[in-house]
Parts: structure tokens; sequence; C-alpha cells
């Protein structure tokens, strides 16, 4: 398998199907392409849309962070992705598409060179931080079972969730003078621990 990202090591969502491939254990060849130039012919015909992630298996290639990571998943053998349970597994993928399809002003305001090369950016506005808010008030609900993951085994849900807490947390935010809630940070700071985000991060040098 071929796995191809983006050379600034910066996309969650390449992060995501670096992590799967990671935790399956299989063998792949990284790429990078550099977002910021013109995509090569040979590229866009094998992405429909010119972005990363991009996933080749032989002759055949696939794009979205979540097509690739399911069929992953599916496909190669070894440790669980997401939970083995159907309801827990559905709210592990409803989670992800939450943070994929929403929080736009959150994202755009603390991007991901806030979490993965330290930048640090004006405060945020009075729309970024109602949106934080919002999300750090269902994040809460989300983990208010206690557990050490989100829908009770570990999935890839988890670095998704971690890393928007992790937009505000390692960016040093409070909101109204007030550090992020304890419960959630710490959540945050156990996953980034995991061997799959740590690869990631080692691939900056």
């Amino acid at each position: 398998m071929k796995l191809t990202v983006d050379s600034g090591y910066l996309s969650p969502w390449a992060l995501s199907a670096f992590a799967a491939l990671t935790v399956k254990g299989v063998p792949f060849t990284l790429e990078t392409i550099d977002l910021s130039v013109p995509r090569r012919p040979e590229y866009a015909a094998k992405s429909l849309t010119g972005l990363i992630p991009l996933l080749e298996d032989g002759d055949f290639t696939l794009i979205e962070s979540t097509a690739i990571t399911g069929y992953i998943d599916e496909t190669v053998p070894g440790p669980a992705l997401y939970p083995q349970d159907a309801r827990q597994r559905a709210r592990a993928r409803q989670v992800q598409s939450w943070i994929r399809s929403s929080l736009q002003p959150l994202r755009k305001e603390r991007p991901t060179e806030a979490v993965f090369l330290g930048q640090r950016f004006a405060p945020l506005s009075a729309e970024a931080e109602a949106c934080a808010r919002q999300f750090l008030g269902i994040a809460g609900r989300l983990l208010g079972h206690g557990g050490d993951h989100l829908c009770g085994d570990w999935s890839l849900a988890d670095i998704d969730l971690a890393l928007m807490i992790n937009r505000l947390h390692l960016h040093g935010d409070h909101l109204d003078g007030t550090p992020l809630p304890e419960r959630l940070t710490a959540y945050a700071d156990r996953q980034w621990q995991h061997p799959a985000v740590q690869a990631w991060l080692a691939l900056r040098g």
C-alpha cells in the first residue's frame, strides 16, 4: 500500500489515515506532496479532488480519510480501528463526521499549525469562542462516562477528538480566564501518547 500525505504533516485527515495503517502494522510506503503548488497531472489522475490523503492499494485508489480508514479496517488484518459493538462503532463514526463537517470557526482560528508547530494566533473571535464553548460542552458529554476512551474500546475517533481539543489545549487558550476542563485535557494528553500519533509527530524530525 502507498499513502500520500501533505509534506508539512499538518493535515488531521492525513494523520487519521496514517494512524490506521500504523495501528494495523501493515507495511506501506509514505509519500508527500506540497499542497502550496499545483498538483502533478499524474497525481490528479489518481485523486478525484487532487487533495490528500490518497491511498493506493495496487491499482485501487481512494480519497477521503473516513473512506480510507474504513477500507483499511475491513481489508487489513490486525487490531480493530473502531469498536466491535455496532452502536459504539456508529458513535465513533458519528464523532468523526461531526468533527469533519462542523466547527469551522474554531478550525479556522486554531489551525493545526497551533498543534504541530506550536504557532500562536490572535485571541479567538466571538464566533470562534462560541464554537469552542459548544465543542467543549459536547466533548464533555461524550466523555462523561469517565472512561479512558470515547466509545469503550480505543478507536481512531479518539485521535480525532483529541486533536480538536489540542487546538485549544496546546495553544494555551482559556475561556473567560478559566483553563479548559482538566478531564478533557487529560484525555487529549493521554491520546496524544498513542504510538501512532507519536510516529506521526516523529516524521517532522
